[in-house]
């Protein structure tokens, strides 16, 4: 059984969710700093590399970006690009910019988030030429549409909305061009845990009565109902932060129910110390050796509490079930 969530007001825990970005950021900042792996633009969005991230942080934050890119790169390779992302809950992320780095660019790559989350990061874009150079290059019509809490560009668009409310976050994708034809991957990381599981439902149910050919990635917590799950659970309701979708988080099995109950024909589920034993070995032992690893067994209890599930839809016959690791 999860423990008990207290009561928290709605306001501060949003507060605190929005908290999280900045958390992650940080911690990628560390990470990529560190070489665990490349990301030229994250120093735009974060400046100071910050104190000192634990070992095991680094090489979970390594297996978390490396095991996401794998299947959001293999769903682009499979479609040939010939596609649309949706990244729900995106923060500060520079996913945007590595696609176009690698020509991998999807027909349209969308985010959402919290209005003042994607304020700042529309700030950061127009502030900073590296952000903003590459952005211009990929949009060749007159019409560049910026304002305080959106961007829309011929390839990349970033919106302020609440996932919570499915009809305004529907209302506005479809504004900005977003075509429910086209082969989509919609990716979540640690958001969906952050709302209740009717809400979250709502959401995974939406995609996929919206796109007929689909791929959801979802990362986040698992395994939270043993001690260390709890305490995981304890230190966020220090902060404020409320784990209010925590009930999906139970099992490997209860994350694909999720979605096998909301419409997706295929679901899988991985814990990341598998995921992070399937990752090319030569570049693990590469990052094994940046840094020294005092407690083997502490990474391990830390990898086996986050996992990855995705779920799929096929109309097209593309083979989206054959996408995993």
């Amino acid at each position: 059984m999860a423990a008990r969530q207290p009561y928290i007001d709605s306001d501060t825990s949003d507060e605190a969710v929005r908290a999280t970005c900045d958390d992650a950021t940080i911690c990628k900042r560390f990470a990529s700093s560190k070489s665990y792996w490349k990301d030229p633009y994250i120093q735009y969005f974060v400046r100071s590399v910050g104190e000192r991230k634990a070992p095991e942080i680094n090489r979970g934050y390594y297996a978390r970006v490396q095991g996401v890119n794998h299947l959001l790169d293999a769903f682009l390779r499979k479609t040939q690009c010939d596609c649309q992302v949706i990244n729900l809950g995106a923060g500060l992320d520079t996913t945007f910019w590595r696609l176009k780095d690698e020509n991998l660019m999807p027909r349209k790559f969308f985010e959402v988030d919290f209005p003042t989350v994607v304020a700042r990061k529309i700030h950061n874009i127009k502030t900073k030429p590296p952000l903003s150079k590459p952005l211009i290059e990929t949009h060749s019509t007159d019409s560049l549409l910026l304002d305080a809490h959106s961007l829309d560009s011929d390839r990349y668009c970033i919106i302020g909305a609440d996932l919570r409310d499915i009809s305004s976050l529907d209302e506005k994708l479809k504004k900005f061009q977003l075509n429910p034809e086209l082969p989509t991957l919609l990716l979540s990381e640690c958001v969906l845990v952050y709302m209740t599981p009717s809400q979250s439902s709502n959401v995974v149910h939406w995609a996929a009565e919206t796109f007929p050919t689909a791929m959801f990635v979802n990362y986040e917590q698992v395994n939270m109902s043993d001690r260390f799950g709890q305490v995981m659970i304890e230190n966020l309701q220090r902060r404020q932060c409320n784990l209010a979708g925590v009930e999906a988080c139970q099992s490997l099995d209860t994350q694909r129910e999720r979605f096998l109950k909301t419409g997706w024909e295929q679901s899988d589920a991985l814990d990341m110390m598998t995921v992070y034993s399937m990752l090319p070995q030569d570049d693990v032992a590469r990052i094994e050796r940046l840094e020294f690893l005092d407690e083997r067994e502490l990474l391990q209890q830390l990898l086996q509490h986050y996992s990855i599930c995705w779920a799929t839809k096929d109309k097209l016959k593309l083979g989206l079930s054959q996408l995993a690791f």
